[in-house]
C-alpha cells in the first residue's frame, strides 16, 4: 500500500473516530439530562410507572448504543495503530493485502471478504 493510500485511510479513520466521539458525548449528555429529570426527591411519586418504564427502556437503549459505539471506537483505534505499525491493510487470515474497495467500505477491517466469510461459517 502506498504512503498516499495510508494517509487516505488514516484521515478516513480519524474522521470516523471523531464522529463516534461526538456521538458518545451526545449520548453521555442525554443520559445526564435524563437522570437529572427523574432524580428529584418526589420523583418516584410524580412519575407514573409507565413513564418510568419508558425511561428505563430509553436508558437501556442508550447504554446498548454506547456499548456498540465504544466497541467500534476500539476497532478504529486498532486500525490506526496498525497504520502506525505498518500492518494496516493486511488480512490476518490469509496474510494477503485486503482490497482497497473493502477497506473503503469497512476501514477498520482485519480480514478480506473470503476470510470473513470463512469466519462466519465457523
Amino acid at each position: 500500500m502506498t504512503h498516499k493510500d495510508l494517509e487516505y485511510f488514516k484521515k478516513l479513520l480519524l474522521k470516523k473516530r471523531d464522529e463516534i466521539l461526538h456521538e458518545l458525548g451526545f449520548i453521555k449528555e442525554s443520559s445526564k439530562n435524563q437522570n437529572k429529570e427523574t432524580s428529584g426527591t418526589d420523583s418516584t411519586y410524580s412519575i407514573h410507572m409507565a413513564d418510568h418504564g419508558t425511561d428505563e427502556e430509553q436508558r437501556e437503549k442508550a447504554y446498548y448504543h454506547a456499548s456498540r459505539e465504544n466497541k467500534y471506537l476500539l476497532y478504529l483505534e486498532d486500525a490506526l495503530t496498525r497504520i502506525e505499525e505498518g500492518s494496516y491493510g493486511m488480512c490476518l487470515g490469509c496474510e494477503q493485502e485486503i482490497p482497497k474497495e473493502r477497506l473503503k467500505a469497512v476501514p477498520h477491517t482485519q480480514l478480506c471478504v473470503p476470510c470473513k466469510m470463512k469466519e462466519k461459517q465457523a
